[in-house]
């Protein structure tokens, strides 16, 4: 089954437990995928996109939940 949800910079930061200006200088830095969607110049990814993402991505060595 597909998430074809759109998530914004909120919701991918809420997922990965960070705040939105966080993702943002992911997606400056190209560490984010390109935006499924971009509407009135705000992008937007699908949840499936996002979680496919968190999985491929490196761990951070420093952090402790």
């Amino acid at each position: 089954m597909t998430d074809r949800r759109l998530w914004s910079y909120k919701e991918i930061a809420a997922h990965i437990k960070v705040q939105p200006d966080t993702v943002r200088s992911y997606r400056k830095h190209g560490l984010l995928p390109d935006p499924d969607h971009v509407e009135g110049g705000k992008p937007y990814w699908y949840a499936d996109t996002v979680r496919a993402w968190v999985a491929a991505r490196p761990r951070n060595r420093g952090r402790r939940d």
